[in-house]
């Protein structure tokens, strides 16, 4: 059986069209899923000067149509989330624990950046006639997906939407994970979140869920502030972008936390001049968390590390997929992790251009394309 679809299809120099593709049947190991909707992130924008030529997205939920006949636990008809972070169980970095680190099957840290890993195999998917790769091996703006089993996770949820679902698969959870997986929050501590979009918003959300007695958002935009407020934050500081390196809002901090400084402080803004601004923010012995992903060069003044503070540069939330998703469904569930109010806006797919434009100008929490 094969199908033929919309796809969203970069040309690795900084442009897409919404182009007519063929998806084939599954192979042993595969699945065949219908997308429902697909979450936007800035790596998805980024993806399009990647120098390949390649279905962009990496957010998605949908269901399963076809699965082949060494799939085990889903059938036909199941709502699936789908995770980039694909892991073979069997490497170093699996056998300790480290799914999202496999050095098998991530796109990311099997050595690719994002768009192939020795877990991909782009001919089920032919644009043109010819094999077409998959962004993060899902390539989820497209209106079919054939993706391994390990990308998949079921959701049991009767009330989630599709979109809610969506940005379960990056932007919350690395957020979350990195709070409770990552640094690992303790109750009643002080945290400091540095931008919040959808994933500042996730760590906010992890840090109201481990029990955090301070909550500390900062932005420069006062409506993400308002939200950031209304997703658990208990106090907001509007940054001034000519503060080099927030060295004021640092100051503004500590006379929060007892002129100390406080326990954790979190990085989502992506922006690389403030990947060390976490560390101007904790105390003496505190934890800094890069969460954003920033890989650009930067210079740090090592002052900052004084004294005993940790830095880390979690991926992903330190995702395992089959633990991490069904604990933030039933969060979800019990109303403790808002997900349906992250979302400022859907589009169509034919509304791409609006939607990372949306995006690029942070007039959205999160923006989801759905499909009909």
């Amino acid at each position: 059986m094969e199908i033929q679809c919309k796809a969203a299809i970069t040309n690795g120099a900084g442009h897409f069209e919404i182009g007519d593709i063929v998806v084939g049947d599954p192979k042993e190991d595969e699945v065949l899923v219908k997308l429902k909707a697909a979450g936007l992130c800035h790596t998805d924008y980024d993806s399009l000067s990647w120098g390949k030529q390649l279905i962009i997205g990496h957010e998605g939920a949908g269901i399963v149509v076809k699965t082949g006949r060494d799939v085990k636990g889903l059938v036909a008809g199941d709502n699936v989330i789908l995770n980039w972070a694909m892991h073979c169980g069997r490497c170093f970095q699996c056998l300790a624990g480290n799914q999202h680190l496999c050095e098998v099957a991530s796109p990311v840290a099997a050595g690719g950046n994002g768009y192939t890993s020795g877990h991909a195999d782009p001919s089920g998917t032919l644009y043109k006639g010819e094999p077409l790769l998959r962004s993060f091996n899902i390539g989820t703006l497209s209106e079919y997906t054939l993706v391994k089993q390990s990308a998949l996770v079921k959701n049991l949820s009767k009330k989630m939407s599709f979109p809610a679902a969506s940005i379960i698969s990056c932007g919350v959870m690395t957020g979350y994970g990195s709070v409770v997986n990552a640094a690992k929050v303790k109750p009643g501590s002080s945290v400091v979140v540095l931008g919040t979009g959808g994933v500042g918003l996730s760590v906010i959300q992890g840090a109201k869920v481990a029990g955090a007695g301070m909550i500390i958002a900062i932005d420069i935009n006062p409506n993400k502030l308002t939200m950031a407020r209304a997703f658990g934050a208990t106090y907001s500081l509007r940054a001034d972008k000519n503060d080099k390196g927030l060295l004021k809002a640092a100051e503004q901090v500590k006379k929060l936390t007892d002129g100390r400084g406080s326990d954790y402080a979190f990085e989502c803004t992506a922006i690389p001049e403030l990947g060390a601004a976490p560390l101007a923010m904790v105390r003496n012995a505190g934890m800094a968390v890069q969460v954003s992903g920033i890989e650009q060069e930067i210079t740090i003044d090592m002052n900052l590390f004084e004294w005993d503070k940790t830095y880390i540069n979690p991926l992903y939330g330190q995702c395992r997929p089959q633990i991490d998703f069904p604990e933030i469904i039933d969060l979800y569930e019990r109303g403790e992790l808002l997900l349906e109010e992250m979302i400022t806006r859907t589009y169509k797919l034919d509304e791409l251009d609006k939607a990372f434009d949306d995006l690029l100008n942070g007039r959205n929490a999160k923006g989801v394309i759905v499909f009909e």
